[in-house]
């Protein structure tokens, strides 16, 4: 009998060992993906902020040259505007005066569909 406990003693252990190196391995495969979790997490974040500079970058060049267009826009539209004004300051005058003696000088005429009723 004693032979069979021995036996089935060391079974037991034999089987504790297994169940302890299982449970290390566990933790050490579970070790490995976390490292590798952060190790892709920190790659993802490199790559992101090199894209991320592009991006900027290629911003600015772009916005840059929109803000030359909008500047020379607005430069244009200024000089049609000062132009404009010139012109009414110019006219205004001459226009008002047109206006006033069409309004005030009336020359009574007959029209010339008017037919006499005798």
């Amino acid at each position: 009998m004693t032979s069979q406990s021995q036996g089935i003693h060391q079974l037991l252990q034999a089987e504790k060992r297994a169940k302890d190196k299982l449970e290390e391995a566990k933790k050490r495969k579970g070790k490995r993906l976390k490292q590798a979790k952060e190790e892709a997490m920190a790659e993802v974040d490199q790559y992101r902020m090199q894209r991320d500079k592009e991006f900027r970058l290629k911003q600015s060049r772009i916005m840059g040259s929109q803000s030359n267009v909008s500047y020379e826009i607005e430069e244009q539209t200024f000089g049609k505007i000062q132009e404009l004004n010139g012109s009414y300051n110019k006219c205004m005058e001459r226009v008002l005066k047109q206006l006033l003696s069409m309004v005030c000088d009336i020359k009574p005429e007959i029209h010339m569909n008017y037919r006499a009723t005798n």
